[in-house]
């Protein structure tokens, strides 16, 4: 008997292991963590352009986590090359087996309430647990970038 389970927890698969033992199934289940590390915000990091980089580094660094479209706008210019850009990356990465398939993007657009019809970005966010691990990551980046022009 194969099972294959994708982006379960590690407390389902606990669980899907004793049923199948129960059953006289011989069973083995891998979990991959779906989540971000140091590591995986580092490399999504290198694989964005220089102008998606600058902004999340915005979002991240400038902003704690949270950045208004208007500020962006006014840093970047138009939005949609560094949200393309920042959108591509993560099947890029899934392909490249940088992540897992179901790891969540890690900057999110809040649309404008008032305008629910044309979806204009308000802001864009990250999740607070998140701004340390890629506040890290960007760490990583200017330390490597130092050295090389050393």
């Amino acid at each position: 008997m194969k099972i294959t389970i994708e982006g379960a927890s590690e407390e389902f698969a606990e669980k899907v292991i004793l049923l199948a033992a129960q059953q006289g199934a011989n069973l083995s289940i891998s979990t991959i963590e779906t989540g971000w590390t140091a590591e995986r915000a580092e490399r999504y990091l290198r694989s964005l352009p220089a102008g998606a980089r600058t902004f999340a580094r915005i979002v991240v660094v400038d902003g704690d986590g949270r950045a208004d479209a208007d500020a962006l706008r006014a840093a970047v210019g138009k939005l949609n090359g560094p949200t393309v850009a920042l959108s591509r990356a993560m099947p890029r990465g899934v392909k490249a087996g940088w992540w897992p398939e179901g790891t969540p993007a890690p900057i999110e657009k809040v649309d404008d309430p008032d305008h629910p019809s044309w979806q204009k970005a308000e802001a864009y966010v990250m999740s607070k647990d998140l701004v340390p691990i890629f506040r890290s990551a960007f760490a990583r980046l200017a330390y490597t970038q130092e050295g090389q022009q050393s």
